[in-house]
């Protein structure tokens, strides 16, 4: 008998740890890896944001703190949300966490009984299906497919959000594709729950700031939707903060409550310090976060083009977040496969698309987070790799 519980076996994981476990793995034995697994930016936190915490730690910060937030971060976030979802949002609707993961737990925990329905994009996130199952729920896959630009199907949509539906899961600009749901998108999604009071839609949007063309589009903006959604969104993308561990999210004051009893019960509280980093990064000045934005363009403009040049491989542009997405199936390899060879035979890591669902064979993710001299470094290593294949 095993000492280990039966719902451990129905949790998934990242990849991307796995894969840059290998690539360190090869480094100590003294391989040159290109790094392109890790979602993750490669600037450092912004000054004001550290000088925020350090100044925070001497000021005694370093305490237990309300499980929910600090007064001063949940006001700053109910005002930025406010400002730019344009909906109004009371600081009591807001849940401090230690990093954005812990709300989609508490989330499907507090709002999904085993046996029932959840739909969410696949390719998408893997720790959405991971909890889903986790919980023992019935996970709905709607497919992202790159004829429609990684959207949802609309038909496919209406026919799969039916009655046993409890939550629905979005993402938007999506991990691992860079594609975006439009407003007519939200809106479909909308209307087919208008009348619904048990359904729930959790929102993330954690790359919300980090948009090529045109601005985000939040479904809790539109009319009705904010009583029905969970807004999930962070520091660590934005912010560059990915190892300070500060995520929140936005929901309904009885919501709130449920997701605050699980924080009690889990983590007590969020970092005291690393709370008011989060409020002077929200506060504070945002020109750090533009030229990171106008920074990992310019690296899209570089990679894009780059995987296009590859025979065998194309690639859509990405409209948000910092991924690109080939397809690979004129290699005639699985996406698995073909991301080992990479890694084994030309030091480039990158992702299968499989790591983000079953839609996603046939494909790859390659995180742009990383220098145009490494991009570029990777695609000429991708080219000579492909070239091997195609040998006699």
């Amino acid at each position: 008998m095993s000492i280990f519980a039966e719902r451990m076996k129905t949790l998934g994981t990242e990849t991307a740890f796995e894969v840059l476990a290998k690539a360190k793995a090869l480094e100590k034995q003294g391989k040159d890896i290109v790094h392109l697994e890790i979602g993750e930016p490669d600037f450092d936190t912004p000054k004001n944001i550290k000088e925020a915490a350090v100044k925070a730690l001497y000021a005694g910060y370093t305490h237990y703190v309300p499980a929910a937030g600090i007064p001063e971060l949940r006001e700053a976030i109910a005002e930025y949300i406010s400002k730019t979802r344009k909906i109004d949002v009371d600081p009591e609707e807001v849940v401090v966490a230690p990093g954005a993961k812990p709300i989609m737990l508490y989330a499907i925990l507090a709002c999904v009984n085993p046996g029932e329905e959840v739909v969410y994009q696949n390719p998408g996130y893997p720790i959405f299906e991971s909890l889903i199952n986790f919980v023992r729920a019935k996970p709905v896959p709607i497919p992202l497919k790159e004829e429609n630009d990684f959207r949802m199907d609309h038909e496919y949509v209406k026919e799969k959000i039916t009655k046993k539906t409890k939550m629905i899961i979005i993402n938007s600009p999506e991990n691992p594709t860079g594609g975006i749901l439009t407003r007519e998108d939200l809106k479909l999604i909308a209307d087919c729950v208008a009348d619904r009071d048990d359904v729930v839609i959790l929102s993330d949007e954690i790359y919300s700031r980090i948009i090529y063309e045109g601005e985000h589009e939040s479904i809790a903006s539109l009319p009705g939707m904010k009583e029905k959604t969970i807004l999930l969104d962070g520091f660590s993308k934005t912010y560059a903060m990915t190892g300070w561990r500060l995520g929140y999210g936005v929901m309904r004051k009885d919501i709130a409550q449920k997701a605050t009893q699980l924080m009690i019960n889990s983590n007590s509280c969020t970092c005291a310090f690393v709370q008011m980093a989060g409020v002077e990064a929200l506060k504070g000045p945002q020109d750090e976060v533009d030229r990171m934005v106008a920074e990992f363009k310019r690296r899209r403009e570089v990679i894009i083009p780059g995987l296009n040049e590859i025979e065998g491989i194309s690639c859509k542009k990405p409209r948000g977040a910092f991924y690109a997405f080939p397809n690979i199936t004129k290699l005639g390899m699985s996406s698995r496969e073909f991301s080992d060879y990479l890694l084994n035979e030309a030091g480039v890591a990158v992702l299968p698309g499989t790591s983000f669902g079953e839609y996603g064979e046939g494909y790859l993710r390659l995180s742009f987070a990383t220098s145009v001299e490494n991009i570029k470094k990777a695609l000429n290593r991708i080219d000579e790799a492909v070239k091997k294949l195609r040998k006699p």
